[in-house]
């Protein structure tokens, strides 16, 4: 233990100087005991091992994935019931134990259909998950662990935490409790109370490093599940910024979230996790594109889990290019309202030839088009929507801002929400810090106005706030809605790191040099371990120490490319959770779990299905690329938390100084 300031050590004068505050404080301790009995509970907590933190980024909407590996905590849950059971159970009874943890209800009916005496099952497994529920509450106050205990279940659960079947005094105690649970017809009911404060218990705090959302079915679901997790932080990634921008009401982030909706064919989140109303733009695509030739526009389906029949198929094209030719004209009109953002390269609908079907690009060549044929666009003024279209767009802004479940979300985002966050010695972001060439920090113009480094971040954080919050007559609300458009894809936002983003190219012109989309400079220099050091000691964090933790840019693992960059001082944990990038990545992503022993970084194979991990007892395959072990385990001391409770125990010494020094009385 660290050697506390007693009360000995602190002058009348020292003491004299924060009367003041020391009064208010004695009215939450009005006594020498209460004080006292307050520095023996913080102190106590000071030595309990550092939480489990577990880093997620790029769920992209797969959220059976992202569920799987919160419940098993990145593979914490299998390491706790391997330590503790070791050889003592077969490797298939073990791997039965962590599906049941992972899905209690689900195997539970699985069992009863196997399982010929339940009772003598029900008492094997009960004392089973006691131990594992020791281990994981160990790290625990016993009332940290009692605030999160099922209200039916406690006290039972708290008995059987705190005391062992070992002990001969209590060992006839112990099993009557189980007994008593199996007889009294609860063990189902008090299994998965148990299992669900295991998952609960297994995580201290979750952090997820942007991304949440697009490309996959249940981006909602995910929400629904993060909004609801006991202890977590957010650090929007460009995606999650889009779907704010729609909701604040920008149309270009609107149409883009729908395109990208429609292209991968996963209509889920916006039908049914927001009640968005896309008849209007059925019904306005298939009387704009009566025929489409290619497939340029065809969704791909093989990411959807919806079935769709040819006629479906035929109409999400049609909304796909008719949404797609808005999204560029929406787009062009905010870049030519702000000129300060520098994107004319991406003002290409008046630069089409439509006697060659050609388009001339910024750098002065000429490209042939795959399709020409744009029906709504006005060559003499290409940027403005027609009517029908302007009418479209109204009624989709109106489903989007008036969306009380995406409000809900949203809000949610901005809660708990920021552009990064700086804990316990690591410094999380999504993208990107922009860099000059040289490795200085690049100056971004905002609304008129230059910022660099940490407080770029802290900028663009107060017009995030400021655009999302619907009604507010902030003077500075109709930019910042602008500018959430700038965000998801502006050559200088932090969120998306690159010099342009390709869409029409992708789409219309087969020379795939077009489609390239240049890194900053950032990309070229986070492997030198200088640059690492300089922008963690800009966000105030001891660079010798500290780690940056980010996702955004895919590994591909299977083009040799490594997660961990400048001797290990950062981390990129974006591997592939979407399905879309795994055939480029060659894995299912990278999670990192930081415990009171160390980090670990963990590679996950793809997940196939939450129906096989129930009933074949499927669990991710994972295996750790970085184990980071700290010399000696990690106490709550060691953490940002800690140092505010040994701030309180350095207040609290001084009022116990104060009190028997006469200087403030008891309020006995």
């Amino acid at each position: 233990m660290t050697n506390m300031p007693s009360h000995t050590h602190y002058s009348t004068a020292e003491l004299e100087a924060d009367l003041r505050y020391l009064k208010l404080l004695s009215r939450s301790f009005p006594t020498i005991a209460a004080a006292s009995t307050e520095i023996i509970n913080l102190e106590a907590i000071l030595n309990l091992p550092k939480g489990t933190e577990h880093f997620l980024t790029d769920i992209h909407g797969e959220y059976e994935a992202f569920q799987h590996v919160l419940k098993n905590a990145s593979g914490t849950v299998k390491r706790k019931v391997n330590e503790i059971f070791g050889n003592s159970l077969r490797e298939s009874e073990k791997k039965d134990l962590c599906t049941l943890i992972y899905y209690p209800q689900e195997k539970l009916e699985l069992v009863k259909t196997e399982e010929d005496n339940m009772s003598e099952w029900y008492e094997i497994t009960l004392n089973r998950l006691v131990k594992v529920c020791q281990s994981v509450s160990s790290k625990y106050t016993r009332s940290k662990v009692n605030k999160a205990l099922p209200k039916d279940f406690s006290y039972i659960i708290q008995e059987l935490l705190h005391e062992t079947e070992a002990d001969p005094n209590k060992h006839a105690y112990f099993n009557q409790i189980i007994s008593t649970i199996i007889s009294t017809r609860r063990a189902d009911a008090f299994i998965i109370a148990m299992c669900n404060l295991i998952q609960r218990l297994a995580i201290d705090s979750l952090h997820i490093v942007g991304d949440i959302y697009d490309r996959g079915p249940g981006a909602h679901i995910i929400m629904d599940t993060i909004c609801d997790y006991h202890n977590f932080d957010i650090q929007w990634g460009n995606h999650d910024i889009l779907w704010m921008g729609a909701f604040a009401g920008n149309d270009a982030c609107i149409a883009n979230v729908l395109r990208i909706a429609l292209r991968y064919g996963n209509l889920d989140t916006l039908e049914e996790g927001y009640g968005i109303n896309l008849l209007p733009l059925a019904t306005f695509a298939m009387e704009t594109y009566p025929e489409l030739k290619g497939d340029i526009f065809s969704p791909r389906i093989k990411y959807s889990r919806r079935v769709y029949s040819d006629t479906e198929l035929d109409i999400i094209a049609k909304m796909h290019k008719a949404i797609s030719v808005i999204q560029w004209k929406l787009e062009g009109q905010l870049i030519k309202a702000h000129p300060e953002y520098a994107m004319d390269d991406r003002l290409l609908l008046h630069r089409i030839n439509y006697t060659d079907g050609t388009i001339k690009l910024a750098d002065g060549k000429s490209y042939p088009l795959s399709d020409c044929d744009f029906p709504t666009i006005d060559r003499t003024a290409p940027y403005e929507l027609t009517k029908q279209e302007a009418a479209l767009m109204k009624s989709l802004h109106h489903s989007f801002v008036d969306s009380e479940k995406l409000r809900k979300h949203v809000y949610c985002l901005l809660r708990h929400g920021s552009f990064y966050l700086a804990r316990n010695n690591n410094l999380m972001y999504h993208a990107s810090i922009p860099l000059e060439a040289d490795g200085e920090f690049r100056k971004v113009n905002v609304l008129g106005k230059q910022f660099a480094g940490r407080e770029l971040l802290d900028r663009l954080d107060e017009l995030v706030q400021i655009a999302c919050r619907i009604g507010s007559d902030d003077p500075e609300r109709a930019s910042s809605v602008d500018y959430m458009w700038y965000l998801w894809c502006g050559p200088d936002s932090p969120l998306f790191g690159k010099d342009l983003m390709a869409t029409f190219e992708r789409y219309f012109i087969d020379d795939k040099a077009t489609h390239a989309e240049g890194k900053g400079h950032y990309y070229d220099l986070i492997d030198d371990p200088a640059i690492c050091d300089k922008i963690l000691t800009e966000f105030g964090l001891p660079a010798k120490v500290s780690h940056i933790i980010n996702g955004h840019v895919p590994v591909k693992t299977i083009k040799g490319e490594n997660p961990v960059k400048a001797d290990g001082k950062l981390l990129v944990i974006d591997g592939g959770f979407s399905k879309a990038y795994q055939s480029t990545t060659g894995i299912a992503g990278y999670t990192l779990v930081y415990h009171s022993r160390g980090f670990q970084l963990v590679q996950h194979e793809p997940f196939e299905s939450r129906k096989k991990a129930i009933e074949e007892g499927q669990d991710i395959i994972s295996n750790t690329v970085l184990n980071e072990f700290k010399a000696r385990r990690l106490q709550v001391r060691d953490t940002d938390k800690g140092k505010e409770l040994i701030n309180q125990v350095n207040e609290l010494n001084k009022l116990l100084a104060a009190y028997r020094r006469g200087l403030i009385r008891e309020h006995v």
